[in-house]
């Protein structure tokens, strides 16, 4: 049990730390490698290594019918089409600011949670953080909300993607899949480079990437620790968390996004952006707050009962 609870903590660490560093290693990959071409790549070498593992471990890769819907759910609305957004989005805007627009996640899967899931409704410590969280992405965007401008269709886009994959995580949630982590991650990457490259091959022009130090240290990380490890590590920590917990990787990451952001690109942000993206903050904390105290006080109980 200790043991188990050891590699929890070990897990949520990794999650947020890689996670906090993915918008900074996009950032820099952009430089060399089109955004397309990036994740089809990025997808290709997370698959190979998924492969090895699913082989290594003896795992079945399901192919009946509600697992490959879940395959389809994780290709086009956690995989492919999320991540252009992403990848296009920070072109145009810094990966700190990207990170903190993507924290609005929580409270995505928290509506679509209460519209779908009956067991999971919304409270007034949710609401209260969703209005919280709402306020200061207006904040962000108010004095950028110009049309045609590309800053502002790039903090679109990542609110685009963090819609997208919030949806993604509440349909997995609802279906309440048997499928192991890896089978999972695996047969969304696949479907998702068969959308990608073609995407790639028809807006992009292969003939401008530049495999440099800079492009190929940055796919290498994302492909393999950005993808591979979190999103495994995140389905088996799904699996055996409270959701609340998880929810609480969105808080650290942003944090860590623009502290790496700061440090390494020089990125530089104005006084409205740190207000809203502390507005976003403190709604996700608000929205998880009922939850985190009745998760303390359950642990409290038994450990006074076992006492």
């Amino acid at each position: 049990m200790k043991s188990e609870r050891s590699l929890i903590v070990i897990g949520f660490i990794i999650i947020s730390v890689i996670w906090g560093s993915t918008w900074l290693a996009i950032k820099i990959g952009l430089d060399s490698i089109s955004p397309f071409y990036g994740i089809a790549i990025r997808f290709s070498i997370a698959s190979i290594i998924l492969f090895v593992i699913l082989r290594i471990k003896h795992e079945q890769f399901p192919l009946d019918r509600d697992s490959i819907i879940m395959y389809l759910n994780l290709a086009v609305l956690s995989f492919s089409f999320p991540f252009a957004l992403v990848y296009w989005g920070e072109q145009y805007i810094a990966s700190g600011l990207a990170s903190v627009l993507f924290g609005v996640y929580p409270f995505v899967v928290a509506i679509g949670s209460h519209l779908f899931l009956s067991t999971e409704r919304l409270n007034r410590y949710k609401s209260s953080g969703i209005v919280l969280g709402f306020v200061g992405i207006v904040i962000i965007f108010w004095s950028d909300i110009h049309i045609g401008q590309s800053v502002t269709w790039g903090m679109a886009a990542i609110l685009g993607s963090t819609v997208m994959q919030g949806t993604s995580l509440v349909i997995l949630k609802r279906a309440n899949h048997q499928i192991s982590p890896t089978s999972l991650s695996l047969g969304g990457m696949v479907l998702s480079i068969i959308i990608m490259y073609p995407m790639a091959y028809i807006f992009e022009d292969y003939s401008t990437l530049i495999f440099d130090a800079k492009g190929i240290y940055s796919i290498l990380y994302l492909g393999t620790f950005g993808t591979v490890v979190t999103f495994v590590v995140y389905y088996w920590l799904m699996k055996r968390v409270e959701v609340v917990y998880l929810s609480l990787v969105s808080f650290v990451t942003p944090v860590l996004a623009v502290i790496l952001g700061t440090f390494w690109l020089k990125e530089t942000f104005s006084p409205r952006i740190f207000i809203g993206a502390s507005f976003v903050l403190m709604g996700i904390l608000i929205a998880n707050l009922k939850d985190l105290k009745l998760v303390f006080i359950n642990r409290r109980n038994k450990i006074q009962i076992h006492d």
